[in-house]
């Protein structure tokens, strides 16, 4: 019998375990624009992701600093920011390694302090990354020598914080009860109103002088120039009413000629400016560019976080644009000089630079603000940037280029004309050489010729023109000259300049006039109760003495603890006497002169955030309100049947509109003048430019002389 046997088929399976991914390295910075830059540069290794700024502050509701315990802070998660936390520590518990890489400075390290305690990191890994410009070589080369959190720079951010959130929540409650709510006070912005106000007291107090000039136009040999009354006997004398012109006048002899008593020929050389720290950079963009400060600043955040310019990864056009150092790295001097070199010649090359002087206080911690490859002209990035980042590029870029240029040279000449003892002067100058101002020039300038004049020749004078004047008072304020007022007394740190000036603003303390500052009749007041009660928080230079004292503690010198303690005890006895002190205020409304056309009770003139408006006196059982707007008398271009007035938009800038609103809805941001265009018959505005008005037709083929 045969027994067959069956092989069974066995199928075994394979068992196939999936490769967990690797772990990646988390990187925290704090805008998306900046982790989009980094991102690219690293690699995908590291997960670049952005904490949105600061993840934990102060409380709002409360003063959030115990007094009692050593002035320790009570920070708390900034609302709105729970969904970035939580993201935040999710991507923490997933990576390899956490790395923080704020922007370099007291406010960076503060930020990245409060994202390792929302992670709870270990303070002493050295998981802190800072880099002063955001290119590939420097971002790798940071991450090749990370540190741990510098708890000085955070003591330093952090003693700021809870100054600032004393002086706010002690004086602004005051302000609330014996003013109005709503208002505020701060270390740094209670000093920069203060000189507003004093400056605008100044020029109320001001007695013009009366002067006169005799300027006069002289000619040699056929060649004609001109000169300017200097003195008697070579001695300057001053001309101080028409009796002295007349007696000057009086001892000239017109048919006589003047005879050249000296000829002073120099050749004057004019140095150029070292690169741009955060202040000087804004005081010329404002200058220059017309750029408010908050503009600026927030311009040069994006080009120093990461531009595309097509070429790889986006990457940052200037270095850290906050910093009032005028240093500048040994590699970059290098290149400059290379760039100039090749573009303008070895004479336009300085060989010993200028060096800026650093600002009493200044850390030098880091460079100027420089472009991160001056070969990156602003010419080659135009295509990659907004117009607005061009020109600050280009103002950046030149600013660099010129302080490594030599200097500009210009040939003077200054000739002295007398006759009978009566001296005039003639000043002349030519650009012997440009120098730097081949790349960075300070404004229009144009050479001024004298005649060959030589000491012993004649001159005959062909007219004189004696002129009226009266001293002028100072100016206002404009932006740049604040801050450079600020800068010098030591007030404020280049990251609270435009917060500062943003802040006297928005509280409708001050307005923008022009482009200068003037105070409202609601800073005066402010300022005034904080003059009187809180001597020291206007005091400019015992506030720059606080600033100094948070550089002690930024180098370790002091204790930020016994700093805040050394400011707040005789501070809480001056709130203690305000409290009991300071009066109730009372700003009276001013009645409008018409009744409320909803109650028909009087309405009143009251102050907002935006400036003055009418209001119903019965408010708030009334609620009716009207914006105050001044009427131009000008028929209105459209409809022809009201008068065009003058608005304000929610932005506070002015516009004109027709009076007979919402039933004609004219608008212009110029001011119409009441004559139509002679070639298409549409209305004519008044279109304000540089040094005066113009009147031109909206649609572009009319335009007249400019009005000065």
């Amino acid at each position: 019998m045969a027994t067959s046997t069956t092989k069974k088929k066995t199928t075994s399976k394979r068992k196939t375990t999936r490769r967990a991914k690797p772990k990646k390295k988390l990187v925290i910075v704090e805008s998306p624009s900046k982790a989009k830059t980094i991102g690219k540069f690293l690699g995908r290794s590291y997960k670049v992701v952005a904490s949105l700024g600061h993840v934990r502050d102060l409380p709002k509701s409360r003063m959030g600093v115990d007094i009692e315990n050593d002035y320790q802070p009570d920070y708390i998660s900034i609302r709105g920011k729970g969904d970035v936390i939580k993201e935040l520590r999710k991507d923490a518990k997933n990576a390899k390694a956490v790395y923080l890489a704020s922007d370099p400075d007291r406010e960076g390290e503060a930020i990245a302090w409060h994202v390792s305690n929302i992670l709870k990191l270990d303070d002493s890994e050295k998981n802190r990354v800072t880099f002063n410009e955001i290119t590939k070589d420097a971002v790798k080369e940071a991450f090749n020598e990370p540190r741990t959190i510098n708890m000085d720079l955070v003591d330093a951010q952090q003693a700021r914080r809870v100054l600032d959130r004393l002086v706010g929540y002690s004086i602004s409650p005051i302000l609330w009860k014996k003013v109005k709510k709503g208002l505020s006070a701060g270390r740094v912005q209670s000093v920069a109103l203060n000189l507003i106000i004093q400056r605008e007291n100044e020029i109320r107090n001001f007695k013009p002088e009366e002067y006169w000039t005799i300027d006069a136009e002289f000619k040699h040999n056929r060649e004609k120039f001109k000169a300017a009354f200097f003195g008697e006997n070579g001695k300057k004398v001053s001309l101080k009413n028409n009796d002295d012109v007349q007696r000057i006048l009086g001892k000239l002899d017109k048919n006589k000629e003047f005879t050249i008593t000296k000829v002073t020929k120099r050749e004057r050389k004019r140095q150029p400016q070292p690169p741009f720290t955060t202040s000087t950079m804004q005081q010329d963009a404002n200058r220059r560019l017309n750029f408010r400060t908050r503009k600026t600043m927030m311009t040069a955040q994006m080009l120093y976080e990461g531009i595309d310019i097509k070429q790889g990864a986006p990457v940052g056009l200037i270095t850290y644009m906050r910093t009032d150092s005028t240093r500048i790295a040994s590699i970059a001097k290098h290149e400059v000089s290379k760039f100039i070199h090749e573009e303008y010649g070895g004479e336009y090359a300085a060989v010993k630079p200028i060096k800026g002087k650093l600002p009493e206080g200044a850390q030098d911690a880091h460079e100027a603000i420089r472009p991160t490859s001056v070969f990156r002209t602003p010419a080659k990035m135009k295509p990659y940037l907004t117009n607005d980042q061009y020109k600050l590029y280009s103002l950046i870029w030149s600013r660099f280029v010129a302080s490594q240029m030599t200097p500009e040279v210009i040939d003077t000449m200054n000739v002295n004309l007398q006759q009978n003892n009566v001296d005039f002067r003639a000043s002349g100058s030519k650009v012997k050489f440009a120098g730097f101002t081949k790349v960075y020039k300070r404004g229009k300038e144009k050479d001024n010729l004298l005649p060959e004049l030589k000491e012993g020749d004649n001159a005959q004078m062909i007219s004189d023109d004696p002129a009226q004047h009266f001293t002028q008072p100072p100016a206002r304020y404009t932006e740049a000259a604040l801050i450079k007022k600020l800068e010098e007394d030591g007030v404020g740190r280049p990251s609270t300049y435009a917060p500062t000036l943003d802040t006297i603003q928005r509280r409708y303390y001050v307005r923008l006039v022009s482009r200068h500052f003037e105070p409202t009749e609601l800073g005066e007041i402010v300022n005034t109760i904080i003059e009187k009660q809180f001597p020291d928080i206007v005091n400019a230079k015992f506030t720059a003495d606080v600033e100094d004292k948070l550089d002690q503690i930024e180098e370790g010198k002091q204790n930020w603890v016994r700093v805040v303690d050394s400011f707040y005890q005789p501070f809480s006895k001056e709130v203690s006497t305000a409290e009991s002190e300071v009066a109730k205020i009372e700003i009276k409304d001013e009645l409008a002169g018409m009744d409320c056309d909803i109650c028909g009770a009087p309405m009143v003139v009251k102050m907002g955030r935006y400036g003055k408006f009418y209001a119903c006196s019965r408010f708030p059982e009334c609620r009716n309100t009207k914006a105050i707007v001044k009427d131009t008398g000008i028929t209105c271009p459209k409809c022809g049947q009201g008068t065009v007035v003058e608005r304000k938009s929610k932005k506070n800038r002015v516009f004109y509109g027709c009076s007979r609103y919402p039933d004609c809805d004219f608008v212009s941001w110029d001011k119409p003048i009441g004559r139509n265009c002679p070639k298409d018959g549409y209305f004519l505005v008044e279109k304000k430019i540089k040094g005066g008005t113009q009147v031109v037709c909206p649609n572009g083929d009319y335009e007249e002389t400019p009005q000065k």
